[in-house]
């Protein structure tokens, strides 16, 4: 027997308003998980853009609260290590009633789980972003030792990087780490997850399949996507 769509779960998904690539989360989701989307103003990828993101997150985020989610994820992984996921989940949580997540806090919990020490980084960020999420990590007992990016001034040329180019510059580290994260859910990667686990023979975080992972694990839902790599396909739950 088939499973319903949204049987198993409906998420509320906060999704930046240029960016391309919310459909990602939705593709590797298991039968039965329902995304619902509403967009928070996002036109370029800014430290204020993504401080001003979250300006009235208690609005947006009771939209989907109409829809009866049984979680609230805000997926930007800029926004997070700007704002801190602690202050973000809070106010969704007064102002909804819906427990809420983030996209960062997803990361953390992944790093956590694979027992992460040191990482490669990957990004469509602006230098200052870069810094800002290697400070991030730094402050988390984390270190970023190897980082490469394709500079994006927009969310909208984020989502239009080709998915073979995360594998040309992940071909470019030459660094040792526990695992190699590529950061931005606005990026298309998701059919390129497994391809770079095999070149780098290190598992890889992406944000949009490690934000599923996290919603999975917090909802306790043990169906598991095949084909996006070894955190999405492993019964590793992330420890609270």
């Amino acid at each position: 027997m088939s499973i319903g769509f949204g049987e198993l779960a409906r998420i509320g998904h906060l999704y930046p308003s240029g960016g391309l690539c919310d459909f990602e989360i939705q593709l590797m989701a298991p039968p039965g998980v329902q995304f619902l989307t509403t967009r928070l103003p996002f036109r370029d990828t800014s430290i204020e853009s993504d401080k001003t993101i979250v300006d009235d997150l208690e609005a947006h985020a009771a939209l989907l609260a109409d829809a009866k989610v049984d979680l609230i994820a805000l997926n930007c992984t800029a926004a997070g290590v700007v704002n801190g996921p602690d202050s973000i989940n809070a106010r969704i949580e007064a102002a909804t009633g819906i427990a809420a997540v983030t996209t960062i806090e997803a990361v953390l919990a992944a790093c956590n789980a694979l027992s992460v020490r040191t990482i490669g980084l990957l990004t469509p960020y602006r230098e200052q972003v870069v810094m800002k999420e290697i400070e991030f990590f730094a402050g988390r007992g984390i270190e970023i030792n190897e980082h490469l990016s394709i500079p994006c001034n927009t969310p909208f040329e984020q989502g239009m990087i080709a998915p073979g180019a995360w594998v040309e510059l992940a071909r470019q580290l030459r660094g040792r780490f526990d695992a190699l994260l590529v950061s931005c859910a606005g990026i298309r990667v998701s059919p390129v997850i497994e391809e770079i686990e095999r070149m780098l023979d290190v598992p890889v975080v992406t944000s949009n399949a490690a934000l599923l992972w996290y919603c999975l694990s917090k909802l306790r839902i043990s169906e598991r996507p095949q084909g996006y790599g070894s955190l999405l396909a492993s019964m590793t739950i992330c420890r609270q």
